[in-house]
């Protein structure tokens, strides 16, 4: 299978309003809505694309963890798959270096990830050793990447149409906790980033009036994360690079903000750790490798690039689990509906 221009437009245009309804969406892409929804069904079925929520992992709001895994070389595969298993660990990827796995796992505190997750994985056989940096600033993740196959004019609609959930980390803030009702929305919205407030209500049981009202704090809340992901071979950037680096005390913020023009970049943020800073790319092929250091360099002075690991395979994505292609399998392992982040 092979995406068309126009998959990879609505794509596009999902990754910029994650929530936009069809006859709008159709409107700005000269599509008929019905032929969208269509369109998007058959993107789904496949594996091609998915819409997801997930909870932000802004430092400020919450704990994120990047943890780094060893296990016996025999038993990676059971490894794998009880680590994806786990709510709170988002994303389970197998690296190309001196470690086995690469977990983001994200928690609504610091001591929850000790007693929530550390603790499971001392309990997996075959897990051997593992290795933690917190995350201390968020600076840019994958809900900000984009294919940019659109123009300016329809680029510029779209952005116009978009709700709270395009937007990235909320300013920090002082709150009440969302009320566990508003919280019960999140699986439905894990599975199903587009999913609407009348289903969710019949699911729960609610009024579609309640529940749209829930939903409409819960969005402006910018506690979660929206995002369109596509299978990664269809992306253009089929390999993934993740840079462990130091970047100065203090630059920080003008190193995010210089990469925030890279349109490859999937990730960058602050840690503890050996390592103070962390980028990820997606890139067109190995020999990019090079190309993107000699380019951070360029950009960043004083960065240094202490490792670089290549991706092998994605297990699991923000919740979803993945075929070695990268394509969706349509299992989701959704969050805990009592977390309670501070809003």
């Amino acid at each position: 299978m092979e995406l068309s221009e126009e998959d990879l437009q609505l794509i596009n245009a999902l990754q910029i309003a994650p929530r936009i309804s069809w006859t709008d969406a159709g409107r700005i892409l000269g599509v008929h809505a019905t032929t969208l929804a269509a369109r998007w069904e058959r993107l789904k079925e496949t594996g091609a694309a998915w819409s997801t929520a997930h909870l932000m992992g802004d430092p400020k709001q919450m704990c994120l963890a990047l943890v780094d895994v060893d296990c016996e070389m025999a038993a990676r595969t059971q490894v794998t798959a009880a680590l994806a298993a786990i709510p709170e660990v988002v994303t389970v990827e197998e690296a190309a270096s001196n470690r086995d796995l690469m977990l983001t796992v994200i928690t609504p505190t610091l001591a929850q990830f000790s007693s929530m997750v550390v603790g499971q994985l001392q309990q997996i056989p075959g897990l051997v050793k593992y290795q933690v940096a917190l995350c201390t600033r968020l600076h840019s993740g994958g809900y900000a990447w984009r294919l940019n196959v659109l123009d300016k004019a329809r680029l510029a609609a779209l952005q116009a149409l978009a709700g709270p959930e395009a937007s990235g980390p909320a300013p920090a803030k002082q709150g009440a906790p969302l009320p566990q009702s508003h919280l019960d929305l999140i699986p439905f919205l894990a599975r199903d980033g587009r999913a609407a407030a009348a289903d969710i209500a019949r699911s729960l049981g609610r009024s579609p009036a309640t529940v749209q009202r829930q939903l409409n704090r819960l969005l402006a809340s910018q506690v979660l994360s929206f995002r369109c992901e596509i299978a990664q071979k269809y992306s253009g950037y089929p390999v993934s690079c993740q840079w462990f680096a130091n970047v100065p005390p203090g630059q920080h913020e003008a190193a995010a903000a210089e990469l925030r023009g890279v349109r490859n970049i999937r990730l960058t943020a602050s840690t503890t750790g050996r390592t103070n800073f962390v980028i990820i790319m997606w890139l067109h092929s190995l020999a990019d490798v090079m190309n993107a250091e000699q380019a951070l360099q360029l950009r960043i002075p004083g960065i240094e690039l202490v490792e670089s690991v290549v991706v092998l395979n994605t297990a699991k994505r923000v919740g979803w689990m993945l075929n070695p292609d990268s394509t969706a399998t349509g299992t989701v392992v959704v969050p805990a509906a009592d977390l309670a982040p501070a809003v």
